[in-house]
C-alpha cells in the first residue's frame, strides 16, 4: 500500500465544491481518503518491496516458488513483461515461469484460477500470484468522477498444493461488447498517444479528461454489476451446493460503499457479512481491492481459523466473476505501507 494519503474533502475543494456537497457525496458513497503512488512509481516497484519484505521476514524464501503471475491493466512497459522486470531486479532463479496478463477489477479472481490451473502440472508446486494497479496515473486530477476515488496497491498471495486442499468452485464471465464502459481509450496501437489525446477535454459534465486518461460510465457499470453478479454468485452456489448461510463471509471487489449495500440488498445477504470499508480508507485499488478487503477486515481471523467465503470481482472487460472456498488458516496476512 503506498503511503501518500489523500482526503476526500480536499480533492472537492480543488474542484469547487461546498463543504456541505462534499458532505453528502462522502455519506452516500462511503468516500473518505485514498491512496495513491508518488510520481513514477510502477506495478514492479510496490511488487518487489512486498516480495523483498517476505523474503526477509522468512515468509518466502526466493528460490521456492515456480511460476509467477502478475495481473495488472498498468504495466511498467508494453515489452518486457512486468513479471520479468521483477524476477530480474529480485534475481530470481530462471527457471520458473513469469506470467502477466491484462485483467483490472477481476484479476484476483482470474488469477487464482490461472494460479490453480498452473498447478495441476506436476513442476509447479507454488505460485506468487501479484495483483493490482497504479491506475491513479491514468486519471485526471480533474475528474471529479474518478479521481476522488481511485486507490493504487498490490496483492502478493502465495497459491500452493495442498495434500488435503478442500474443493473449490469458480465461474467466469466476460461481455467485450460492453467493453468501453470502462476505457483508457488511447495510449495502445489502436490510437497512439500524441500531443493531441494528452489535451484534456470537458466531457460534457463539467469533468476534465484526455483520451490517455480513465474514462468510466458509471451508470453502466452500476447497472451491469446490479444485474450480472446476484445470477453469477446463485448459479456458483447451486453448482457447489452450498447453502446460503453457509458462506462466512461475502468478500467483493469494491467500486464504492453505496454499490456494495445495493448488492447485499439485492441478494438479501446481511452487510456485515459482505463487508463495504475499503473505499473509505483506501479508495478503489483495481484488482488489489479483494487482497485489501481480506487483510483490513479478516487478517486476525484467517490466521487461526479457516472461513467459508464468496470472492466476487467485476468490472473492465467487462469481466465478472467468483468463487466459493475455505480459506485458512493462512501462514501469513497483513496489510504493508511503503
Amino acid at each position: 500500500m503506498p503511503a501518500r494519503e489523500l482526503r476526500f474533502v480536499d480533492d472537492m475543494a480543488a474542484f469547487g465544491f461546498s463543504p456541505e456537497r462534499s458532505r453528502r457525496l462522502q455519506e452516500v458513497m462511503g468516500y473518505d481518503k485514498h491512496r495513491i503512488v508518488e510520481p513514477g512509481v510502477c506495478v514492479s516497484d510496490l511488487a518487489i518491496e512486498g516480495l523483498q519484505l517476505l523474503f526477509h521476514q522468512q515468509l518466502l524464501q526466493p528460490d521456492e516458488f515456480d511460476a509467477m503471475l502478475v495481473l495488472t491493466q498498468s504495466p511498467d512497459h508494453f515489452i518486457p513483461p512486468t513479471s520479468n522486470i521483477i524476477q530480474g531486479q529480485l534475481n530470481l532463479k530462471s527457471d520458473m515461469l513469469c506470467l502477466d496478463l491484462n485483467q483490472g477489477c477481476a484479476a484476483w479472481l482470474v488469477g487464482l484460477i490461472q494460479a490453480c490451473l498452473l498447478l495441476e502440472q506436476p513442476a509447479i508446486n507454488k505460485v506468487v500470484l501479484i495483483t493490482g494497479d497504479v491506475i491513479s496515473r491514468k486519471v485526471s486530477p480533474r475528474d471529479r468522477n474518478s479521481f476522488p476515488l481511485i486507490g493504487d496497491a498490490i496483492g502478493i498471495a502465495l497459491v500452493e498444493k495442498s495434500p488435503d486442499a478442500s474443493p473449490i468452485h469458480a465461474n467466469l464471465r466476460m461481455d467485450g461488447s460492453r467493453a468501453s464502459a470502462l476505457m483508457i481509450p488511447a495510449g495502445g496501437f489502436r490510437m497512439p498517444s500524441t500531443p493531441e489525446t494528452a489535451i484534456e477535454h470537458d466531457a460534457g459534465d463539467s469533468n476534465l479528461r484526455s483520451l490517455d486518461q480513465l474514462q468510466m460510465d458509471g451508470t453502466a457499470v452500476f447497472n451491469f454489476v446490479q444485474r450480472e453478479v446476484p445470477p453469477m454468485i446463485e448459479d456458483l452456489l447451486r453448482f457447489a451446493n452450498t447453502p446460503e448461510h453457509a458462506i462466512d463471509y461475502y468478500l467483493f471487489h469494491q467500486p464504492n460503499r453505496f454499490m456494495l449495500e445495493k448488492l447485499a440488498a439485492k441478494m438479501k445477504v446481511n452487510p456485515a457479512r459482505m463487508p463495504a470499508n475499503v473505499v473509505e480508507n483506501f479508495g478503489n485499488s483495481s484488482g488489489a481491492s479483494i487482497p485489501v478487503n481480506i487483510t483490513m477486515n479478516l487478517a486476525q481471523q484467517l490466521l487461526t481459523q479457516p472461513l467459508h467465503v464468496c470472492f466476487a470481482g467485476f468490472g473492465s472487460g467487462l469481466t465478472w466473476s467468483s468463487m466459493l472456498l475455505s480459506l485458512g488458516p493462512l501462514r501469513f496476512c497483513s496489510m504493508q505501507t511503503v
